[in-house]
């Protein structure tokens, strides 16, 4: 080796060598991560003691007990608090509870209580901003306006919590859990009741909502709106006011969900506005007044759906085109399909229906004459809704046999190869 390679080696060898003393200073001078325990009557007795001297990676646990303090900011970043059996947090009906605004904290087995109704601020029991890597698990909130907000956070979870809210109506209560300009958020197995709206998204993208469990909030047990390419599997909305409104976003998938008991004149199993290039499948939709609503909608696959003891099971409005129905399961509904025009520019394929009278001569399982789903009645209900009042009187059965035999009146709407059996 020549004198200016070994030159160069010594050069690369003094470099590392300094690299590895500053990398050791640096930890010698590091404070070291703590673990901190909070206990009514102690050294440490409030959450806000114990933050003012946690260090980074510091643990704080919270002992049994009811802690009234004002509202806590944590700025500390990959801090754990942990509570144990009984740990509560009270607002006293008049302040946020916890405040996150550091990197990869983590919040765990605490209970949040009354945090108070403001109609000047969006007062959550626990907020989490301008943060990433968080995480809110198996934490119980009773009471709260907003239970947990996530407020331009990233690649944050919220797993596992029970939310329980009591607000008499929409203007006393806010959301269970609420996203707000807040991507790559996972929100897992959470329960959520009372609030106004159970699960809120709103400009969260590539965000997943998995095994949650939201029923008899105030709203809508999911509302979510311009939010792209995001995943919703094995939900379950149950009895919400108005039901789910998905709205103004692309490439959403909706994966065995349950739509399920939402209604009223203006409840909706699952109301899609303004969606485009995204999927239903193996979703049920039970007994809601409008099962799925189809408003400026396109390029769905709506596929392997099960739509069962609906009032309508589907509602397209003209403006929702080129999405495609398959295998769907279409039973006990009072309306099968309705629309507000004779142009509809959606297929349906291969589905099944319990109305179909149809044959199958080459036994090949599809029908050989095609189904027409959209009952002149219900055409007459869409455009004049007080005639609903007839739906089981006879002239609506004589209706429907004239429009069998001179199809004339109705959308163009059919299924060319309807099932003969429902695929399971």
């Amino acid at each position: 080796m020549g004198t200016a390679e070994m030159v160069a080696v010594r050069r690369v060898m003094l470099g590392l060598a300094v690299l590895a003393a500053a990398g050791e200073l640096a930890a010698q001078g590091a404070p070291p991560a703590r673990t901190l325990l909070v206990r009514p009557g102690s050294a440490l007795p409030t959450l806000a003691a114990a933050v003012a001297q946690a260090t980074p990676g510091s643990t704080i646990r919270v002992a049994a007990g009811r802690y009234r303090e004002p509202t806590v900011v944590v700025t500390v970043p990959r801090l754990t608090i942990v509570g144990e059996e009984g740990a509560e947090f009270d607002g006293e009906g008049a302040h946020e509870v916890l405040v996150v605004r550091a990197d990869a904290v983590t919040v765990r087995g605490l209970t949040f209580r009354n945090t108070g109704v403001s109609q000047m601020q969006d007062r959550a029991a626990l907020r989490v901003a301008e943060a990433r890597d968080c995480r809110v698990e198996s934490n119980t909130f009773r009471d709260a306006l907003f239970a947990i907000y996530l407020q331009r956070t990233t690649g944050c979870v919220v797993r596992d919590n029970d939310i329980r809210a009591a607000g008499a109506d929409e203007t006393s209560n806010g959301n269970g859990i609420h996203l707000w300009y807040s991507p790559g958020t996972r929100v897992e197995g959470n329960t959520i009741r009372g609030q106004r709206d159970g699960i809120y998204f709103e400009f969260s993208d590539g965000s997943v909502a998995t095994a949650n469990v939201s029923e008899g909030n105030r709203r809508y047990g999911l509302h979510f709106m311009f939010s792209d390419s995001c995943r919703y599997e094995r939900n379950t909305f149950r009895a919400n006011g108005a039901g789910v409104a998905v709205m103004y976003s692309k490439h959403v998938v909706m994966d065995g969900n349950g739509f399920l008991d939402a209604t009223g004149s203006g409840a909706y199993g699952l109301l899609l506005k303004e969606i485009t290039d995204g999927a239903l499948l193996r979703n049920r939709f039970v007994g809601n007044s409008v099962g799925l609503f189809l408003e400026g909608a396109s390029r769905l696959d709506i596929r392997d759906n099960d739509f069962r003891r609906n009032g309508w099971a589907v509602r397209l409005m003209a403006d929702a085109e080129d999405s495609r129905f398959r295998g769907n399961i279409f039973s006990g509904n009072a309306f099968d399909v309705a629309t507000n025009s004779r142009a509809l520019r959606s297929d349906f394929v291969g589905n099944w229906w319990d109305a179909y009278r149809g044959y199958d001569l080459d036994r090949d399982g599809t029908g050989d004459v095609p189904f027409r789903p959209v009952r002149l009645f219900a055409l007459v209900a869409e455009r004049h809704p007080e005639t609903l009042l007839l739906l089981r009187a006879p002239v609506t059965a004589v209706l429907d046999a004239a429009e069998r035999v001179f199809p004339v009146l109705t959308p163009q709407v059919a299924d060319e190869r309807p099932l003969m059996r429902a695929p399971r």
